[in-house]
């Protein structure tokens, strides 16, 4: 059994990524003053080197999802 499947096909409906894209796409300026003002945050509460840690891993993460992840972009897309 899909764990992953299980939940999101009892929470949402559809796999949590695409409901994430379609948050995204509807709320674009809400989502990037969120993460500008997590970086702040970030800024304020670590130091210098733990933030360029956490950028290199996000970074790694958001380059090996476009690797693998190349599906255009459907509103509404609907799960298998």
């Amino acid at each position: 059994m899909n764990i992953y499947k299980a939940l999101w096909s009892r929470i949402g409906g559809r796999p949590f990524t695409y409901i994430i894209r379609d948050v995204w796409h509807r709320c674009e300026f809400v989502w990037i003053i969120g993460l500008i003002a997590l970086g702040v945050g970030m800024g304020h509460h670590f130091d210098w080197i733990m933030v360029l840690k956490i950028m290199g891993v996000f970074t790694t993460g958001f380059i090996f999802g476009h690797l693998f992840w190349g599906k255009a972009y459907i509103p509404s897309q609907e799960g298998d």
